[in-house]
């Protein structure tokens, strides 16, 4: 339809939906098509090879090199920054965990352990007393 003879209240946008209207309700209508065939599913998908013990380690191995931020909490606090400011060596912060209370130990942020401080060689470390489980960590996460 040209120009000139287009009533007035019809636009060139009213065109263009009037054509994407058309385009989708041609989509959305059923085409027969052939089922797939489940010889090509077979070619896509690859059967596995070797035990499933074996893909596993192959798997984790490829993942071991990559570094992670390990955290050992004591506990925490909240000071104002006017506190925080006046902090100088041998200040003490109290902080919410008790002494002799477990500590937590966090990997990228996430609690995956609790341990206890030991003094080995004066060096300090954690002893490890409890590994949270997978699904103790999703239980947690869904909270």
């Amino acid at each position: 339809m040209s120009d000139e003879n287009k009533p007035d209240h019809i636009t060139d946008a009213d065109d263009d939906w009037a054509s994407a209207l058309a385009a989708q309700t041609a989509a959305s209508q059923p085409v027969s098509q052939p089922a797939p065939q489940p010889a090509a599913a077979s070619k896509v998908f690859q059967p596995l090879s070797g035990e499933p013990a074996e893909v596993a380690k192959t798997d984790i191995d490829m993942i071991l090199d990559i570094p992670v931020q390990m955290t050992a909490e004591l506990g925490r606090t909240r000071i104002t920054i006017k506190n925080l400011l006046q902090l100088a060596q041998g200040s003490v912060v109290e902080l919410d965990g008790l002494a002799g209370e477990p500590m937590d130990v966090l990997i990228n942020g996430y609690l995956i352990a609790q341990g206890e401080v030991v003094v080995v060689n004066d060096k300090f470390g954690i002893r490890l007393t409890d590994i949270i489980t997978p699904s103790e960590r999703i239980h947690k996460l869904n909270r």
